[in-house]
């Protein structure tokens, strides 16, 4: 009598968390780096997110399929109509009337706000498809925050609110600001959650080696780079031999951190080739280590 062959266990696949770090407007790199990663077929099965990687977050969590990030992208193309979006002189007027009312910000919550909704399919953290969390640092606290359930927009908004040009964000009495101040690129928190397969999207700040500052304004970013990057340098070292970790490639299209472009938060104009050329160098990266889902 011949005995039945043993069937062999599926093969799973490891838990998988998507890292989204911030970045302003070279967070259009994001979304050509989600467009590879979908396109081989990887799923997240969490989704971390910063400042402006945790308005691509939120939107990827709601649909990591195609079709979101084809709205991810439209959200994008709307960005002309954002907080940033208007003629010099209806900027002008904005940043007037903000300022005097706020005294510490350029810009209210409100047209990114909008923006935001428009693009997501439900209203809650917990109701997202894929589970995500966001990060802002809390004034009171002084202290990083998570946002792992209740309403997504103000979470999104809380880790989006940079000094300076938007106001702190208010939740419950407690004031928020922007994410990336505590936790840029929030590695450590995918290890504590448990992931095992880990895919950094970055903006491409931490491709650029650093070296010493040579005149007054590079004082500043030099300065602002290395407390950026300490921390994320922390994580990926204590990652080793835990995470499978997988920092995706931009495809060169960020300024140098030492450029007065660096500075930028306005400028529009080259989103549709950051995120074509982080799609095309992400793509190539995720071939080469046949990676797929």
């Amino acid at each position: 009598m011949t005995s039945e062959p043993h069937a062999q266990p599926p093969t799973q696949r490891p838990r998988t968390a998507f890292v989204l770090g911030g970045g302003g407007l070279l967070g259009a790199a994001e979304v050509g780096m989600l467009r590879a990663l979908v396109e081989a077929g990887v799923r997240p099965d969490l989704v971390i997110g910063t400042s402006i990687g945790a308005a691509n977050g939120a939107l990827v969590a709601d649909d990591p399929t195609m079709a979101g990030v084809d709205r991810l992208e439209a959200l994008w193309s709307d960005a002309d109509e954002g907080p940033f979006s208007g003629s010099w002189l209806e900027r002008a007027q904005t940043v007037t009337r903000t300022a005097w009312r706020t005294r510490t910000a350029l810009y209210g919550h409100k047209a990114l706000q909008v923006l935001v909704e428009r693009h997501l399919t439900v209203t809650l953290i917990e109701d997202l498809q894929v589970p995500f969390m966001c990060c802002a640092a809390s004034i009171e606290r002084a202290a990083e925050h998570w946002f792992t359930s209740g309403p997504i927009v103000p979470a999104v908004l809380a880790s989006s609110a940079v000094p300076g040009l938007f106001p702190a964000y208010e939740i419950d009495g407690e004031h928020f600001i922007d994410g990336g101040i505590v936790n840029s690129i929030p590695l450590d928190r995918a290890r504590k959650a448990g992931a095992e397969r880990v895919f950094v999207l970055q903006v491409g700040r931490v491709e650029q080696p650093l070296s010493p500052a040579t005149n007054p304004l590079e004082v500043g970013l030099v300065a602002f780079e290395v407390a950026r990057r300490a921390r994320f340098t922390a994580s990926l070292a204590r990652s080793q031999g835990e995470l499978e970790v997988h920092v995706l490639p931009t495809g060169g299209t960020a300024p140098r951190y030492n450029e007065r472009a660096s500075l930028g938060y306005r400028d529009t104009s080259r989103i549709p080739e950051r995120i074509a050329a982080a799609r095309n160098a992400s793509t190539a990266y995720l071939a080469d280590l046949g990676i797929t889902g």
